[in-house]
């Protein structure tokens, strides 16, 4: 099982990349952070996580070690795939996940990608005691409500899934809003397109 590849970066994709490893090409996905800082023709180096299927070998890469780590314990929460627990370390630090659970700030871990609330009460329930290492160098005077930035998109959808829209049916009305709409103009709109359906 691959688990740390070092090599040169020979080709950049939105999500991935492929890094050449003596003379062999590995497509790696990675998280956003490790993807910003990734140039072509340049030497790279990744934590790898193998996932195994009947029809497929996948590697997920990062370059940061806590974001790896924070990668491997979601996915021992049931219902957390590979693809959902990259989305989430893309979107949040370690020490910031981990302050969450700890703080057991439910609101924070909805706001990450493809987490809903009955999600985040699993993560809250299965890492509460995992996420000790990630936060240890933490006093608890140190931790406060994690910080994500907040987008319009992000706080309609937690407006409307209150209302009890699903997260996909709030993602398929975003697709068809104006641009640069507000949180009010998006949530007016979502809803007019949701009702259409209804």
């Amino acid at each position: 099982m691959i688990g740390y590849l070092n090599g040169n970066v020979k080709f950049l994709f939105d999500d991935s990349c492929i890094l050449d490893v003596n003379g062999v090409g590995y497509k790696i996905f990675v998280d956003s952070q490790s993807r910003q800082a990734l140039t072509v023709d340049t030497a790279a180096e990744f934590f790898i996580h193998t996932a195994v299927r009947e029809d497929a070998i996948t590697l997920f890469g990062m370059a940061n070690r806590a974001a790896f780590e924070l990668f491997e314990m979601l996915l021992t929460v049931s219902g957390v795939g590979a693809k959902s627990a990259l989305a989430i370390v893309s979107k949040i630090s370690a020490a910031d996940f981990a302050r969450a659970v700890t703080l057991q700030d439910i609101k924070t871990l909805t706001r990450l990608p493809g987490v809903g609330k009955k999600s985040a009460e699993r993560i809250l329930l299965e890492l509460k005691d995992k996420v000790k290492p990630l936060a240890e160098n933490f006093s608890s005077k140190e931790f406060q409500p994690a910080q994500i930035q907040s987008t319009v998109q992000d706080d309609a959808a937690e407006a409307l899934e209150a209302l009890g829209y699903t997260s996909a049916e709030i993602s398929a009305a975003f697709k068809r809003a104006p641009k640069n709409s507000s949180t009010e103009q998006l949530i007016k709109f979502a809803l007019k397109e949701l009702n259409r359906f209804a």
